[in-house]
């Protein structure tokens, strides 16, 4: 096959492959009326060409593999030797003159076009080389050389380690242009470079060629423009002592500007306003503000090249790394305002299991290094919130196979609010890639790995099942009260080892889901394009005994049994939900008291807020059971408890048949198989923490039979870390009240603010206004009085009842349940709902998960549902369409709209 060398006249499809960025413009430009230069390129195979042949593939890609900055000089100028001496080859040969002749010969640019170059977030602005006024063929091949040794110079390799990109270059295409004997030359931006403002333009002009210009040697003339008119606002007319222009060899000439030159502007104004016109056309053309290099030569306007403007910052946006921040269906396990000692060792064993991921990926060495970088990180804490660190969680995705997928489905099994651009997400990496063969065998090593795994995931989920079951009966039949606090302590930290650190491996599991929901989609989305969007939810729901709904039907069998003794219910109904369990035992109610105690001890520690260590659980307080128990008492429980299963058989019965239907099947049954699982490791997380809880506590009560803290339950106040320190002689003990009193007071303060569900910070967060601009305030969300919602169908079915917005799930008696969020402690009081409505969370929630085994119509990510639907308010969900429409507005509806669930409630 020939290799590409093309021009203005050759096929876009050719030239978005084969030219890079900076020709792709180029030939947009000149296949729409501008003029452009002479014109053609050396394509990217070219390039490619050259290294197969000389030799170089190796060798630059085990320089690659070490590109850190501290060796970026090194590695260029190596590379660059490497470049310059390899032999070109015939077919590169030929390649490079066809190219020169179709430019026009003569006097010629030579300018790299990198296959990442001038994209809208990252322009590679000034990173690889341009060379002017180059003539002849061997100095034309000589300049071909360094424009692609500069895609590995040092400010390349350093601009890349920046912005998180991998090291290599992409490919280097290079252009072979005509030169233009500019007379005079500039930059015009459609868009105010450095406020972003697109109602103004700004030129900057010199006398010769733009290269003094873009050097900085030259001080130009500067003009704004009004966008619109084209009128000057203001000039400030430069200096202009020197002119650049070509000279008898490559490179330029320098000579001084007239003294009449320098005082007068460079440009007139029937040139300003062609530059005006010409810069709204480009931009016309583009749908994006530009930086246009543009040259004036015996009255012609020449456009050299055009790339976006890059993005700038606010002015009062602090420089540093980027982060974005989502509280997702993070806020399911951990609502509104939580402690310390909640977010850390939350974070722990977030970075515990996640490493342990890596290393089950037969991740090692230095990369396993690079893991753990931003293992510790996944969650962010911020005012009293817990938030994804979202960028991280894209790393850990790319740990398994078919990223591109698999990151899709993580935005709609997290339930982020938007997508963060391919660009950004294709930067992401768990650790820095290698290239060439070393990094493809890695990459196939780790596949191999995981494909292992994904095939013998049920087996493993059995096992651990098993041995956490093992492990867990000897954890949880302590009296860690009667312990001394360092038995107690060592203990945590084996709990530490035993329970949570052998977690990694499982999370193959939500890889698995990952991976098979995706999978899932794409079959719907080509065999079943006109599948509602519920459809693909409903057909992997897990089916069978899920054991998240197993609380469920014993809270039901336990309801039933006090309505068969009219006793025990009129003892419900009269009593307070704080004295039933006393009450119950001084009556004699011992048979029901025993089936009460059973569910506690099965389930006690699946309760709301279960995973917040602040929050007691059914085995500490039971009057959280008596609530739910009494809304159960009514009898009022959906009749679905078929689920929508069944609706999405019919579905696939009617529209997909044959060997497509055959392999359809298989990968639902591998969906279906995976979230059935991931229920039952989910229970054993609630578990885990539950015991970690029980042994919290007793730390607590220890530090305060010490003396460290003034109650037990300031525990809550201090971090991990700081208990460990107690304990292991890391931390003065007489340090912990001071701490204690201060974030006590710091978190009365966080419990007042409202926050965003998603924001993106600079740097440091709590620094240079970041979060004063994502929207932390203290004023209460307005209603717009909006009449239907919109969010995504979950589960279908349409319910038509009075709303009930709650941040408890207490005293539902059939209405339309409307919360911010849900956790798996609410899966028991769900049957008593006519449909949900949740703000946030996603169609994987555990909650939906449920909702969808018991047929109940379910929206979630429901924009400001908490904000615009009072208590009270006539609704009807339609759980297939995913709209919520206001019937009727509440009886009084003067009351002020209900908080976000960030301001909800907390125990501390």
């Amino acid at each position: 096959m020939p290799l590409h060398v093309l021009t203005a006249s050759s096929d876009h499809s050719l030239i978005a492959e084969w030219a890079g960025g900076k020709a792709e413009n180029l030939h947009a430009l000149s296949t729409s009326g501008f003029h452009v230069p002479r014109w053609s390129v050396l394509g990217l195979d070219v390039f490619a060409e050259f290294r197969r042949g000389g030799g170089l593939d190796e060798p630059l890609a085990r320089l690659l593999a070490d590109a850190r900055p501290a060796r970026a000089r090194q590695v260029a100028e190596e590379a660059a030797r490497l470049i310059e001496s390899a032999p070109l080859g015939a077919r590169v040969t030929e390649a490079i003159a066809l190219a020169y002749r179709q430019a026009g010969g003569g006097v010629v640019a030579v300018r790299s076009s990198g296959a990442d170059e001038d994209g809208t977030r990252h322009s590679f602005a000034g990173q690889f080389d341009s060379f002017l006024n180059v003539r002849g063929l061997d100095e034309v091949t000589a300049h071909v050389r360094r424009c692609w040794a500069s895609g590995f110079s040092e400010r390349s390799l350093r601009y890349r380690a920046r912005h998180r990109l991998p090291p290599g270059p992409g490919g280097i295409a290079v252009i072979v242009q005509r030169m233009v004997p500019a007379e005079r030359s500039g930059v015009l931006f459609t868009a105010d470079p450095t406020t972003g403002r697109t109602d103004r333009q700004v030129v900057s002009a010199v006398h010769g060629l733009g290269e003094g210009l873009v050097s900085g040697a030259v001080d130009a003339d500067t003009v704004v423009l009004d966008a619109a008119t084209g009128e000057p606002l203001t000039t400030v007319v430069g200096a202009k002592q020197e002119r650049y222009d070509a000279g008898s060899g490559p490179g330029c000439q320098v000579s001084p500007v007239a003294d009449e030159d320098r005082a007068a502007p460079a440009l007139t104004a029937a040139e300003l306003a062609r530059l005006h016109e010409t810069g709204r056309r480009v931009t016309a053309h583009y749908g994006t503000p530009q930086d246009i290099e543009w040259a004036i030569a015996e009255g012609t306007l020449w456009i050299l090249q055009s790339r976006p403007v890059t993005s700038p910052k606010p002015a009062s946006e602090p420089e540093g790394e980027p982060r974005i921040w989502d509280n997702s269906n993070i806020i399911e396990s951990f609502s509104g305002v939580v402690s310390p000692l909640t977010f850390s060792f939350a974070a722990d064993t977030y970075a515990k299991v996640y490493e342990a991921y890596a290393r089950a990926l037969g991740v090692r060495g230095e990369r396993l290094r690079e893991v753990r970088e931003w293992t510790p990180h996944l969650l962010g804490y911020l005012h009293g919130r817990v938030y994804y660190n979202l960028f991280h969680w894209y790393r850990m995705v790319r740990l398994a196979p078919l990223y591109p997928l698999n990151r899709r489905v993580l935005e709609k099994s997290l339930g982020v609010a938007e997508s963060i651009p391919d660009e950004t997400a294709d930067a992401l990496h768990p650790f820095t890639p290698r290239s060439g063969l070393r990094g493809r065998l890695s990459h196939l090593a780790r596949t191999v790995v995981f494909v292992r795994r994904f095939l013998t995931i049920r087996k493993s989920v059995e096992t651990f099942h098993r041995d956490f079951y093992r492990a867990y009966a000897i954890f949880n039949n302590v009296d860690y009260d009667a312990l001394p606090g360092d038995e107690t302590y060592r203990r945590f930290r084996r709990l530490q080892r035993e329970l949570i650190g052998k977690w990694g491996p499982m999370q193959t599991l939500d890889a698995t889901i990952l991976l098979s929901l995706g999978l899932l989609a794409l079959l719907t989305r080509r065999w079943l394009p006109h599948a509602p969007e519920w459809f693909t939810w409903a057909a992997a729901a897990p089916g069978g005994a899920v054991e998240s709904a197993e609380p469920v039907r014993a809270l039901r069998e336990l309801a039933a049994r006090a309505r068969a003794d009219p006793a025990i219910l009129h003892l419900l109904a009269h009593t307070p939900d704080s004295e039933a369990h006393q009450a119950l035992q001084e009556a004699g109610h011992t048979r029901f008291l025993a089936a009460v105690d059973a569910y506690r001890a099965d389930y006690g520690y699946r309760s709301p807020d279960e995973l917040k260590l602040e929050v007691p659980d059914l085995h500490e307080d039971p009057a959280g059971l008596f609530t739910l128990l009494r809304d159960a008492l009514p009898d009022t429980a959906n009749g679905g408890t078929a689920g929508r299963g069944g609706e999405a058989d019919a579905y696939l019965d009617e529209h997909l048949r044959g060997p497509r239907r055959l392999l359809y099947e298989q990968v639902r049954k591998k969906a279906r198989a995976a979230l059935a699982d991931r229920e039952r490791l989910r229970f054993c997380r609630t578990r885990a923490f539950g015991a970690a809880k029980r042994m919290l506590r007793a730390l607590g009560r220890d530090l305060a039979r010490v003396g460290a803290i003034d109650a037990w339950d300031d525990v809550f106040m201090l971090r991990l870390e700081e208990i460990g320190g107690a304990y292991e002689g890391m931390i003065v003990h007489t340090e912990l009240r001071e701490l204690v009193a201060l974030r006590r007071t710091r978190l009365a303060a966080d419990t007042a603010l409202r926050a965003p569900s998603r924001f993106t910070t600079h740097g440091a967060p709590y620094w240079s206004g970041n979060l004063e601009r994502a929207g932390w305030s203290g004023a209460p969300a307005a209603r717009s009085g909006a009449r239907e919602l919109r969010g995504t169908p979950c589960c279908p079915g349409i319910a038509e009842g009075s709303a009930l917005v709650t941040d408890r799930p207490h005293d539902i008696g059939g209405g339309i349940l409307v919360t911010y969020r849900t956790d798996p402690g609410w899966a028991a009081a769900l049957p008593q709902a006519a449909a949900l409505v949740i703000e946030r969370g996603s169609p994987l929630t555990h909650v939906a998960i449920v909702a969808r085994e018991l047929g109940i119509p379910t929206v979630v990510q429901v924009k400001d549902a908490t904000t615009e639907i009072g208590t009270g308010a006539r609704l009807r969900v339609d759980g297939a369409a995913g709209t919520v429409t206001v019937l009727a507005d509440p009886p009084d509806d003067g009351l002020p709209a209900a908080q976000d669930g960030p301001r909800t409630e907390t125990h501390l």
